[in-house]
This record gives C-alpha cells, sequence and structure tokens, in this order.
C-alpha cells in the first residue's frame, strides 16, 4: 500500500443532521435555492452598498478574486438552500466590512501610519494545537487578539472602555453560532463564538484571497486560482486590519495565529520584518486525520456533497502537506526564517507540561513572562481541560496505511523530533 492510498476523504461519513435543517433543505430542492437565494456579483454589490450606504471599495485587487470565487461556488459547490442563505450572509459580511473600513481609512488616513511592532504568530499544521496555545498566551496583557466580533465588523474601531461590552459582541455570537445550529457536532471540533480570539483568515475575507474559503466550500478551480496567486494584497489587507484595530486599543504585541501561514512564511515575514514565530509541532498522521473531519463538518454546513472536488487538497492530501513542510525546514536552513525569530514547540511537550513549554517560549522570543501572566495562564488552562465541549472523535486510519504514511514524513518527524500519536 503505497502512502498517498490513505484518503480519509473518500471514506469520510457526515453526522445526521438537526431536523430543521434537512426540512430547510428538502423544500429549496422543491422550490429552487438557486433562484431564491442569488449569489451573483450584481446582486451582492448592489445590497452591500443599500445596507451601508457606502460605494467606495477601495482598491480594484479584490475584484477578480472575488468573481472567481462566485463562479466556482456556482459551478461546483453545490449549496444547497441553507448553504445559500448562509453564504449570501458571510459574502455581504465580508463586503459591507471592505466598504465600512475604506471609509473609515478615508476618513482617517492616520490609521495607515500605525506600526504593527514585533507580532507573535503562532502557526503550524491544522488541528496541531494553535487554538488552544493561543487562547492561553492571550490571557498576558501584553498581548492583544483579535477577536471575532472585531474581525468581522471592525469598524469603528473598538475602544478599551466598550472592549467587553460591545453590541457587536452580540451580534457576531448569533451569527457565529449559526455554525452549531447547523451541524451540532462542531462544538466539540472548535469553539466559536462572538468574543473568543480567532485566527488570521476571520479578517482576511475581505481580501476575497483566502484558503478559508476553500475549506468552506467545494470549489477546486477558486483553489487552483488561490495557489497561482499573489498573495501579497491578502497580506496587505491583514496589516490594514491590524492598523485599524489596534488605532484606538492597543497592546505591547498582537498575538496572532493560522495555520494557512505555513506555506507563506516568507510573505509573512515580508509583511511584518519584525515578526517572532512559533511553530506548533504535531504527529503529522493524526494531525491529518482531524482536519479532514474538520474540514468535511464545514462543507457539510453548505451542501449534501461535501467532498465531491478537491478544494483545500493542499491542506488534507499527504503529498502536498508533507512538501509544505518539508519547505519549512528549508527555509529554516538557508535563513529564509531566521532561527532566532522561531520557536519550535512539539504539542505533546506544551500539553504534558505546559509551565515549561510557556517559560520557554518566552526566553527564546525574548518576552518577558510576568508572575501574574503565568498564574492567569494556568487558571484558563485549568477551566478548559480537553473535551470540554464534547470529544471530537475520529480515526486515524487503518494501522497498514499509517505505516505508509510514515516513510513520507520521516523527514519531518525526524528533524523536530515530532512523535508518533497513531
Amino acid at each position: 500500500m503505497s502512502h498517498g492510498s490513505l484518503d480519509r476523504r473518500r471514506s469520510w461519513t457526515p453526522h445526521p443532521r438537526p431536523e430543521w435543517v434537512t426540512r430547510v433543505n428538502e423544500e429549496g430542492r422543491i422550490l429552487g435555492a438557486r433562484g431564491l437565494v442569488p449569489l451573483d456579483e450584481a446582486s451582492l454589490l448592489a445590497q452591500a452598498v443599500a445596507n451601508t450606504r457606502l460605494e467606495d471599495f477601495g482598491e480594484d485587487g479584490w475584484r477578480e478574486p472575488f468573481r472567481v470565487l462566485l463562479d466556482a461556488i456556482e459551478r461546483e459547490a453545490n449549496l444547497n438552500l441553507v448553504g445559500r442563505l448562509f453564504t449570501r450572509s458571510d459574502m455581504l459580511i465580508h463586503l459591507e466590512g471592505r466598504l465600512r473600513v475604506t471609509d473609515w481609512i478615508a476618513r482617517h488616513p492616520e490609521v495607515e501610519t500605525e506600526w504593527v511592532d514585533a507580532p507573535v504568530v503562532i502557526t503550524g499544521l491544522g488541528r496541531s494545537g494553535t487554538t488552544i496555545l493561543h487562547e492561553v498566551l492571550a490571557q498576558d496583557p501584553q498581548f492583544r487578539v483579535v477577536r471575532m466580533w472585531e474581525a468581522k465588523y471592525p469598524c469603528p474601531p473598538p475602544e478599551p472602555a466598550t472592549y467587553r461590552s460591545d453590541p457587536r459582541i452580540a451580534r457576531a455570537e448569533l451569527v457565529t453560532t449559526l455554525q452549531d445550529r447547523i451541524t451540532p457536532e462542531w462544538r466539540s471540533m472548535h469553539k466559536v463564538g462572538g468574543d473568543l480570539p480567532v485566527e488570521c483568515i476571520e479578517f482576511m475575507y475581505s481580501s476575497f484571497l483566502s484558503e478559508a474559503f476553500s475549506a468552506s466550500f467545494q470549489v477546486p478551480s477558486y483553489s487552483e486560482y488561490l495557489a497561482r496567486a499573489d498573495l501579497r494584497p491578502a497580506y496587505a489587507w491583514h496589516r490594514r486590519i491590524l492598523r485599524l484595530l489596534q488605532s484606538r486599543h492597543r497592546a505591547r504585541h498582537w498575538l496572532l495565529k493560522g495555520p494557512t501561514h505555513v506555506p507563506v512564511l516568507p510573505l509573512l515575514l515580508e509583511t511584518y520584518p519584525d515578526a517572532r514565530v512559533i511553530l506548533l509541532h504535531r504527529d503529522p498522521v493524526k494531525a491529518l486525520a482531524s482536519v479532514v473531519d474538520v474540514v468535511g463538518t464545514l462543507f457539510w454546513m453548505r451542501t449534501d456533497t461535501p467532498f465531491a472536488g478537491d478544494s483545500f487538497g493542499a491542506y488534507l492530501a499527504s503529498e502536498p502537506v508533507a512538501r509544505s513542510l518539508e519547505r519549512v525546514i528549508g527555509w529554516l536552513e538557508d535563513g529564509t526564517l531566521p532561527a532566532q525569530r522561531v520557536c519550535n514547540v512539539r504539542y505533546r511537550d506544551f500539553v504534558t507540561r505546559p509551565d515549561a513549554e510557556i517559560g520557554r517560549i518566552y526566553e527564546r522570543l525574548g518576552l518577558e513572562l510576568s508572575s501574574p501572566a503565568m498564574d492567569a495562564m494556568r487558571a484558563y488552562l485549568a477551566a478548559k481541560p480537553k473535551g470540554k465541549f464534547g470529544e471530537h472523535v475520529y480515526q486515524a486510519g487503518p494501522h497498514e496505511a499509517i505505516a505508509a504514511l510514515r516513510g513520507r514524513f520521516r523527514r519531518y518527524q525526524e528533524y523536530f523530533a515530532v512523535p508518533d500519536e497513531a
């Protein structure tokens, strides 16, 4: 058996849907979901303009990927009625966000002079522990994280006095937890909420150059387009949002997180030359098994044919994942990623001895670790044991297939001393 023969997408089975979702989708098949919920460019742009009473979307670099995405959704994604409703709502949030950010900066040009100072970026394989490490380190007040509500609704920029009571928190909570109501099993995989820290893709949507779309829809043609695209406009938007958000509420450093940074780490450092990177490492066989289950569930929120194409394949299949990890090794060896600005962390070490690993991260990256911050991190971990929101159960695959995959990931596991978990 070759390592390429284990493709968990072929055998992945979704959970049964809640009755209300099934009934709505059945009615959509009867009534014609596509005609009921338009996802064409003209309709979406007109609605976003009407909702905001703004017309300037900024520079036009987003328009081509937006059109490619909409075309791929209509031709390839096979959305059901709930999926179309969910998608139209999302697209309007992204477009309206773009309009409001462009308008705010036009009226407050000083935002573009804000300096994003030495951000700390957590990245690594999906399902390698980046989320829990992000949430734990976020307990340190020297860090500023992006929370869901400000990622979705960044204007006007948050202010310290109302940061925990802003009405956008409740609005984002209702919109974001729709995922839980459509697929209740999602709650055990990835907790979402209006006030929780989020990864960078949540505020890169409005660039329309984002792997988040490939992980939400079966849009292989968009994924292929994205693989060839210059992603600098997406990272320029990333920096613009951080400048905007910190313009009225800042901390010493941003604490950011995102597995999709891994393939483009040089671009991340081009955007933030003084960034420091925490690189999480976990058994890739175990991590990939979990990613397939998570992404399959994301597709299932919107379509009845969740793995009909190869959308997000670069993060789901062993061969492209192995190549991506080996590129990281190459960047470390040739200095593209300066070793002094990278802290490698093994997932198993963090979960078994978090205090020691946190201390090592701070020492390695030249950060000050205060006793109150360490106490807050310990308290957070104690209050959030693994499985608090339900146990995410998934299978890594048969022993023969796992053994075959080991050879493909051997260089990565040996280079970073990553232990087997499956």
